[in-house]
């Protein structure tokens, strides 16, 4: 019997001038079964480490000579890919928004909880290393349900693969636009070509091109090595463009050129590539006003928008929410958690509630009630903290249309950071939304004087 192939273990870089918190950080990730090099200093870690090699930087934010977010600007003015993490010991909402617009991924308040950092372990280890998949799981990506209305979509997905046309993807936050784009991918011509996704609001705007189109040595600061784009990597296959109402004006206009061209050109280079890419973007917010508002370009919407495919929201196919839940049960198990089922009851309140985060909150919502309870059977107690939510303005995670958020959602923010101490991920399970959206809102807030 062939041996199972075992995942090498996640690297991450420890940064801070504190040795007992170090120890601490150092103990904790390597129970989860981490490498961790542990650094004093930011300067050190940049002149001594393999800074490539590492999948996740946990970083101070005051640190002496050189703080966290001079060494978040460093790696990415690197074009280095780690997840990166910063770590303060005051609740700012200014900072966080700071952090985020530089690229942090995530932004941890002292003290926090230990299980808040493994949750931020085990997302890297998930999204970091390549799980073994039946060649049915590789053809056909899971796009589950049994409603109408999300058969008659995925029967209209079929039908569009194998055209190449560019097809843009509309529906709220959570909906599974990234895995109905991979299901078009994977009925098409290019199954067995590159899929290349790209979420567009989670890079600052000082990055975007050289992650889309490249780099050559030496083009801007920081810029030490040539580099290719998302663009030439899904060359003959395809590329996904998530949350595409985020990109710059700047950057629209180049993308607009290479689906012209065919043709892309890397920052500082002279000479094009051509290039062969099936374009899927995906997006939350009303691109038609962004257009009328000249916040999005007109010609790019019409190339972008060839074929339009609606997500439902999980409220419209509550027929969905049981085949959904145990399939994430199953899945859950498969990643080590306890096994579980749900009781009559604790379904029934599932199906009637109407999740304003999409399939993505039942996942999370399945994930905490399976990590807190100790009983085979999750029972309606366990899902009390969703019941906390009913209070909440749902339209929150639908996605802003306007150019700020209203006088209620940034109320609601600032009410739900206080509440959890400025922690980011409880504030957005408090508030029934995706971290991703969460963090789009907070971008937004004014800054206090």
């Amino acid at each position: 019997m062939p041996a199972i192939p075992v995942p090498p273990p996640l690297k991450v870089a420890v940064i801070n001038d504190d040795p007992g918190v170090r120890a601490l950080l150092t103990a904790l990730l390597r129970q989860e079964g981490a490498e961790v090099s542990s650094f004093g200093s930011p300067r050190v870690f940049l002149d001594d480490a393999d800074t490539p090699s590492f999948d996740l930087i946990l970083s101070g934010l005051l640190l002496p000579v050189l703080g966290g977010l001079e060494l978040l600007r460093e790696v990415r003015g690197r074009s280095l890919r780690p997840r990166f993490v910063i770590m303060a010991t005051k609740a700012s909402v200014e900072t966080a928004v700071q952090a985020m617009k530089e690229g942090a991924s995530d932004f941890l308040v002292k003290p926090f909880e230990p299980e808040e950092l493994l949750h931020i372990i085990r997302d890297t280890a998930a999204g970091s290393q390549d799980q073994p998949e039946t060649d049915v799981e590789k053809d056909r990506p899971f796009a589950i349900g049994r409603s109408a209305v999300w058969l008659r979509l995925l029967e209209r997905a079929r039908r569009v693969a194998p055209l190449l046309s560019s097809v843009l993807l509309r529906g709220e936050t959570g909906t599974g636009k990234d895995v109905l784009a991979r299901y078009i991918a994977s009925f098409g011509p290019r199954a067995s070509r590159p899929f290349v996704a790209l979420n567009c609001a989670a890079l600052p705007d000082s990055l975007v091109e050289s992650e889309l189109f490249g780099h050559a040595r030496g083009s801007f600061t920081g810029a030490a090595g040539q580099r290719s784009g998302l663009f030439e990597e899904a060359d003959t296959g395809t590329l996904f463009l998530d949350e595409i109402g985020a990109l710059p004006l700047n950057a629209q206009a180049k993308v607009l050129r290479v689906l012209e061209d065919r043709a892309v050109r890397r920052i500082g280079e002279n000479k094009a590539a051509p290039v062969d890419v099936r374009i899927i973007s995906a997006t939350n917010v009303d691109l038609e006003s962004a257009v009328s508002r000249n916040e999005f370009r007109g010609d790019l919407y019409y190339r972008l928008n060839v074929v339009s495919l609606s997500l439902p929201p999980l409220r419209e196919r509550p027929e969905d929410v049981q085949p959904l839940a145990e399939h994430f049960l199953a899945d859950l198990e498969k990643r080590g958690l306890p096994g579980r089922r749900l009781s009559p009851e604790a379904l029934a309140f599932l199906v009637r509630y109407p999740f304003p985060g999409n399939v993505r909150e039942l996942r999370h919502a399945l994930e905490q009630a399976v990590a807190f309870s100790d009983a085979d059977t999750l029972g309606l107690a366990d899902f009390d903290f969703l019941k906390a939510r009913a209070d909440v303005v749902p339209q929150l995670d639908k996605g802003p249309e306007e150019e700020q958020p209203s006088a209620l959602t940034q109320e609601s923010l600032r009410d739900a950071m206080k509440k959890t101490g400025g922690n980011r991920v409880k504030a957005a399970r408090l508030l029934g939304i995706s971290r991703s959206s969460f963090y789009r809102l907070l971008r937004q807030l004014p800054h206090e004087s």
